[in-house]
């Protein structure tokens, strides 16, 4: 047999065990993904269908939020439907390539970056539309918006670049179980049998640097945000201008909560089964919660959805 070199890989595809202590109720799991899954695709299309045809929400902010709801169904799509086919229980089912593990690592590392400075852009319009509203139009006109929008698709490509790199030369082994349902960076870290101190402190740098750039934008623009509502004399004034902001800033709450959790750490080891049901979360749960975060706590996307649904009644009478 030949000796082991650092850039030679000796698995050629893993075995992802996805929930296998659920097995008994692998059906009922399979029902309740797949159900959560339809729903995300369903909800963010009707975003960006009810944004697009609607002319009166054609404003940056939800400008932002069709390119939140294209990522959100990109986001799930990456590792949802190879969970679902894990449920299934067919031959191979389970099975992904290494070159199609790397692959789903770094889209899902990608979209989860273009997230995180997406929402700082979100935050950075509310901050301009309530503490500068008269500079409103100049500072946020459709031109900067593209280019805002531009720039967060493209810093979130290049966030996985040296990470995935850094995983492609490490070595693996065997043996070849990923206790995950999707190829995330700590349970395949936990397969190399490479030195993986430099591979945790890049994640760990990347991570970190993409997570405070982006809540730094949104804590001070949020900061701001509260300053200028605590000088607005009329309580109902400060409500309007606060209710402007709530569906975003719950969104924020929720992802930001969950990545801190995950990512902002050294140790590969910790508690498996805990990290999974945090994974469902960031990964599953909350794409579904942001498009009715945002019906229910922004009357105009409440107005426009209506507006929207009672023209297709009409016309099908």
């Amino acid at each position: 047999m030949q000796p082991s070199t650092p850039n030679r890989t000796h698995i050629t595809e893993f075995v992802m065990v996805g929930f296998a202590e659920m097995h008994e109720m692998r059906l009922l799991f399979f029902a309740l993904f797949l159900t959560v899954y339809l729903l995300t695709l369903a909800e963010n299309l009707a975003i960006i269908v009810v944004v697009g045809l609607d002319q009166r929400l054609r404003r940056p902010m939800y400008f932002f939020l069709t390119h939140l709801s294209c990522l959100e169904i990109a986001y799930t799509s990456v590792t949802v439907p190879k969970m679902l086919a894990g449920f299934t229980g067919v031959r191979g089912s389970k099975n992904i390539s290494y070159a199609g593990c790397l692959s789903q690592l770094f889209i899902f590392t990608f979209l989860g970056a273009t997230e995180c400075f997406l929402l700082a852009a979100m935050a950075y319009d509310r901050y301009v539309a309530i503490c500068m509203p008269l500079r409103y139009g100049a500072l946020v006109s459709w031109g900067t918006c593209v280019r805002l929008a531009a720039a967060c698709w493209l810093v979130g490509f290049l966030t996985p670049v040296l990470p995935i790199y850094l995983m492609s030369r490490m070595t693996f082994c065997g043996p070849n179980v990923i206790d995950h349902f999707f190829c995330d960076a700590s349970p395949l870290l936990a397969l190399s049998c490479s030195d993986v101190s430099l591979k945790e402190t890049t994640d760990f740098l990347v991570s970190l640097a993409v997570l405070l750039a982006s809540s730094m934008v949104i804590a001070v623009s949020y900061g701001n945000i509260v300053w200028t509502l605590l000088h607005i004399r009329s309580a109902a004034e400060r409500r309007k201008a606060f209710s402007t902001c709530a569906a975003h800033l719950t969104m924020v709450s929720l992802f930001y909560g969950t990545l801190f959790f995950m990512y902002v750490r050294t140790k590969v080891a910790s508690s498996v089964n805990f990290n999974k049901v945090v994974s469902v979360f960031y990964s599953i749960v909350t794409p579904m919660l942001n498009p009715l975060i945002y019906s229910l706590r922004n009357k105009e996307v409440k107005g426009a959805l209506g507006r929207a649904f009672s023209f297709r009644s009409w016309k099908g009478q």
